[in-house]
C-alpha cells in the first residue's frame, strides 16, 4: 500500500489571518484617513462657534436628519477612536439641549464602543490579551474577575482612554451584553454633564468667551461623579465577598 500524502503544512490549524483582521484593518484605515483629511480640527469648540448660525439652522428645519447625521457622526468618531467624545456631547447639548442631547449622545457613544469593541473581538483571541502590553495587564484581573462592575466603575470616572475601555474587555474576553451594559450606565452621568455645559455655550460664545475646561473640575461635577464610581467599587466588592463566603 501507498502512504498516504503527507499532511500539507498548516493544515488543521486555524484559517487565514486576513479575513479575521479586515474589520480592525478598516477602522484603522478610516482613522488615518480622518486624521489626513484634517478631520480631527474640525472637531472643536472653535468651529462649533464659528458654524453656529448655519448649525442652528439646520436643527430648525430639519430636526431629525440633523439628529440622525449627529449621532451617525459620534457612532463613527468612536468606533474609530477619534478624541472628540467630550466635544461632541457638548456639541449635542448645543444643537438639541441638554436632555434630547443626552439621549442622543450615550446610544451613539455606545454603539461606537460596541463596533470598536466587536471588530477588535473578532480579529484577536482573547488569549492575545496576554502580549497586549502592560496596561492590559493591569486590568485583566479585575475584568475577568468582576468584568460588569469594574467597567461601570472605568466608565463612570474614566481614569482610562474610552477607547482603552473598549479595547481591553475585547481582549480579555468579556461577554458583549454586559459590556454595553456597563458602557451605556457608566458615561451616563458625564454625558449630562457635558450635554449641560454645551447647552450654555450659547451665552458663552454671546459674551465672546471660551469654556472653561476647569468647570469640569469644580466639585459640583466631579464629587457626584466620584460618588457614582465609589458606589461601583463598593457593589464589586460586597459581591466578591459574598461570593468567598
Amino acid at each position: 500500500m501507498n502512504d498516504p500524502s503527507p499532511t500539507p503544512s498548516g493544515a488543521g490549524q486555524a484559517g487565514p489571518v486576513w479575513p479575521k483582521l479586515w474589520p480592525v484593518a478598516a477602522l484603522a484605515a478610516a482613522f488615518g484617513l480622518a486624521w489626513v483629511s484634517g478631520l480631527f480640527d474640525v472637531v472643536s469648540i472653535d468651529s462649533l462657534a464659528g458654524h453656529r448660525d448655519t448649525l442652528a439652522g439646520l436643527v430648525a428645519e430639519r430636526p431629525f436628519l440633523t439628529a440622525l447625521a449627529y449621532a451617525a457622526a459620534y457612532v463613527g468618531a468612536v468606533s474609530l477612536s477619534i478624541p472628540a467624545g467630550p466635544v461632541l456631547t457638548m456639541a449635542g447639548g448645543f444643537l438639541f439641549g441638554r436632555w434630547l442631547g443626552t439621549a442622543l449622545a450615550v446610544p451613539a457613544a455606545t454603539a461606537g464602543a460596541c463596533v470598536l469593541f466587536l471588530a477588535v473581538r473578532s480579529a484577536f483571541a482573547p488569549a492575545v490579551a496576554r502580549r497586549a502590553g502592560p496596561f492590559t495587564e493591569k486590568l485583566r484581573p479585575g475584568l475577568e474577575r468582576d468584568g460588569f462592575w469594574y467597567l461601570l466603575s472605568l466608565r463612570l470616572l474614566p481614569v482610562v482612554p474610552y477607547p482603552v475601555g473598549s479595547i481591553a474587555p475585547a481582549l480579555v474576553g468579556m461577554p458583549f451584553a454586559a459590556f454595553a451594559g456597563a458602557t451605556a450606565l457608566g458615561i451616563l452621568p458625564g454625558t449630562v454633564v457635558f450635554a449641560g455645559l454645551g447647552a450654555g455655550l450659547g451665552e458663552v460664545f454671546d459674551r465672546g468667551g471660551t469654556p472653561d475646561a476647569s468647570a469640569l473640575l469644580a466639585p459640583p461635577v466631579l464629587l457626584p461623579l466620584l460618588g457614582l464610581a465609589a458606589l461601583s467599587l463598593a457593589a464589586m466588592w460586597f459581591r466578591r465577598r459574598r461570593s468567598n463566603a
